[in-house]
C-alpha cells in the first residue's frame, strides 16, 4: 500500500499534458527570479557590510565581499549607544508584543462572542479606526496631555490594541467549535479561566501570525521615537540611531565632507568606514534579528493566517 502511494506521484508526472508541463515549467522559472530579485538586495548588502570600507567605494560588489574584513561591524558594535539601544529595541518587542497580543486576543473573543450585544458596533467602530484617525497632531497632543512623553510606555500603550490583529483572531476563534466553550462553562470555569485555559491554548497558529506582524511593527519602529523621546538618550532605540546615522551619512555625502564631521573617534576609526559601509552593516544589523525569528514561526504564520484569515 506504500509503495503504490508513493508511486503515485511519479505516475501523475508521467501522464502531465504539455500544457501541465510548460506552465510548471514557467511556474518554477518564475519563482526562481522572484527569489533571486527577493533575496539580491539583502545579499548585496551584506557583502558591502563585509567588504573594506574605501574599496566599497568604488562600487562593483554584488554578492560576495570583493575585500574581506569584519572592521565595519567591529566599529558599530564600539559605539556604546549601539548596546543600550539595542537593549531598549529588544525590550519595547518583548513586552509590546506579549500586552498588544493578550489585550487583542481578549479584545477578540468578546466580540466573537454570539450573546454580547454591542458586538457589531464595536466591530464598525474599531474598522472605522482603520480609515480615520485623529490626525498626527491630535495624537502627539493627546500623548502630551497623558504624561507619557519621555517614557518607555509611549512605546506599549498607543499600539496595544492592533485592528487588523484584532479581526484576524476574532476570525479565528468564531471557527472553534462552540462545544468545547460549553462544556467548560459546564464544568463550571468563567470567561476569563475559559479564555486562559481553553482559547488561548487553540488560538496558538493565530498568536504567532499576530506576534510575528507586532514584534516586526516594534522592532521597525522609530517614528514615535522622535516624536516622543528623541531629547532622552536613554530610550533610544536601534532603529533610531540607524535612522540618524543613514541620515548624517547621507547628509555628508552630499555636502562633501570629511567623514571626520560625522564620526567622533581616532583618524584611524575613520580611516577604517565610510557612510556607504556604515550604511550596510547598520541594516544588518537591524535586520538579523527578525530574519532568525521567523524559521520558528514559518509554520505557525502561514496555519494561521489560513484558518484566521478566512470565515467558514
Amino acid at each position: 500500500m506504500a509503495n503504490s502511494l508513493s508511486k503515485a506521484p511519479k505516475m501523475y508526472a508521467r501522464f502531465k499534458s504539455p500544457t501541465d508541463r510548460l506552465f510548471d515549467t514557467f511556474n518554477i522559472i518564475f519563482m526562481i527570479c522572484l527569489m533571486i530579485v527577493t533575496l539580491y538586495p539583502f545579499i548585496n548588502t551584506l557583502a558591502v557590510s563585509l567588504n573594506t570600507a574605501n574599496d566599497s567605494i568604488k562600487g562593483g560588489i554584488y554578492l560576495l565581499p570583493r575585500e574581506f574584513t569584519w572592521e565595519n561591524y567591529k566599529y558599530v558594535f564600539e559605539e556604546a549607544t549601539i548596546f543600550h539601544a539595542t537593549l531598549i529595541s529588544a525590550l519595547r518587542t518583548v513586552i509590546g508584543t506579549v500586552l498588544s497580543v493578550f489585550c487583542c486576543t481578549m479584545v477578540a473573543y468578546t466580540i466573537a462572542r454570539p450573546e454580547y450585544v454591542l458586538r457589531k458596533f464595536i466591530s464598525i467602530a474599531f474598522i472605522l479606526t482603520m480609515y480615520f484617525s485623529g490626525g498626527l497632531i491630535p495624537n502627539f497632543l493627546l500623548i502630551r496631555e497623558l504624561g507619557m512623553m519621555n517614557s518607555f510606555w509611549v512605546y506599549i500603550i498607543p499600539g496595544l490594541i492592533g485592528v487588523f490583529n484584532v479581526i484576524i483572531i476574532r476570525s479565528f476563534i468564531e471557527k472553534l467549535p462552540e462545544g468545547i466553550l460549553e462544556s467548560a462553562r459546564i464544568d463550571g470555569a468563567g470567561e476569563f479561566t475559559t479564555f486562559l485555559r481553553v482559547v488561548l491554548p487553540l488560538c496558538l497558529p493565530v498568536l504567532a501570525t499576530v506576534s510575528l506582524f507586532s514584534a516586526v511593527a516594534q522592532w521597525n519602529s522609530w517614528f514615535d521615537v522622535f516624536l516622543y523621546n528623541s531629547s532622552n538618550v536613554e530610550l533610544s532605540t536601534l532603529q533610531y540611531e540607524l535612522m540618524k546615522i543613514l541620515q548624517n551619512s547621507n547628509t555628508s555625502m552630499n555636502s562633501g565632507s570629511d567623514y571626520a564631521s560625522m564620526f567622533s573617534g581616532s583618524e584611524a576609526a575613520i580611516n577604517r568606514v565610510t557612510p556607504t559601509s556604515i550604511r550596510a552593516t547598520m541594516t544588518i544589523v537591524a535586520s538579523v534579528p527578525i530574519i532568525l525569528v521567523y524559521p520558528f514561526l514559518q509554520k505557525y504564520f502561514v496555519q494561521g493566517m489560513t484558518l484566521g484569515g478566512v470565515k467558514g
